[in-house]
């Protein structure tokens, strides 16, 4: 079965939810591919980098509001083994990341990406919207990290991702993390894995059922 997994690099459930769908797999007796598509939650250039506290306040309405946001996801977080320290994140333009994790993926190291991206962004508060970085989170899964800047200073791979974020667009994708199994049913939201898995068999049933 395939599963396409719509998410951006800097949403914290879309981390849970890659995790949980871990989980479920590690049940699940079929035969899986997984492939990882673009999403930006906010496309907005991002100027200088800010710590991500000062963004989430401005846009949830203040400091209290942002917190309990923060706090709740990191129990969440934790609840499934991510560490997510909000007081180093830093807010960034994704699109660049994505076009790195597309670059991995040429070379089946897609997965690999993602993750660290995941954990650079969340952990070790690396600015995602920096070229440089993001070349070196690069070299952090043993790819070459010269190389990946020369790519993201090139303009390969942007018109792809334009297109691939216009493709999610017209899917109807509007939030993240979104399953797509089997190329037409949806799973929207960092569901449980014991959700997952139900939904990966009831999806196998439909699919062995259909004419």
């Amino acid at each position: 079965m395939e599963i396409d997994i719509y998410a951006d690099v800097v949403c914290p459930w879309c981390w849970i939810g890659r995790r949980r769908l871990a989980q479920a797999l590690a049940s699940y007796d079929g035969k899986v591919t997984v492939r990882h598509r673009p999403f930006q939650l906010d496309p907005s250039p991002v100027p200088s980098p800010r710590p991500i506290l000062d963004a989430l306040a401005e846009k949830f309405g203040g400091p209290e509001q942002a917190r309990q946001m923060v706090d709740r996801v990191v129990e969440v977080g934790a609840s499934v083994g991510l560490e997510m320290r909000y007081d180093r994140a830093i807010a960034a333009n994704t699109f660049d990341a994505h076009r790195l994790t597309n670059w991995a993926g040429r070379q089946d190291r897609d997965g690999e990406m993602v993750e660290a991206l995941h954990r650079a962004h969340f952990v070790d508060g690396v600015d995602l919207g920096s070229r440089e970085a993001l070349a070196g989170v690069a070299a952090t899964v043993g790819l070459d990290g010269d190389d990946a800047r020369h790519f993201l200073d090139s303009e390969d791979g942007v018109a792809e991702l334009r297109a691939e974020l216009a493709a999610a667009r017209q899917l109807g994708v509007t939030s993240v993390p979104t399953f797509v199994l089997a190329g037409r049913y949806g799973v929207t939201g960092a569901q449980e894995p014991a959700t997952l898995l139900a939904a990966l068999a009831e999806v196998e049933q439909r699919e062995a059922a259909a004419p």
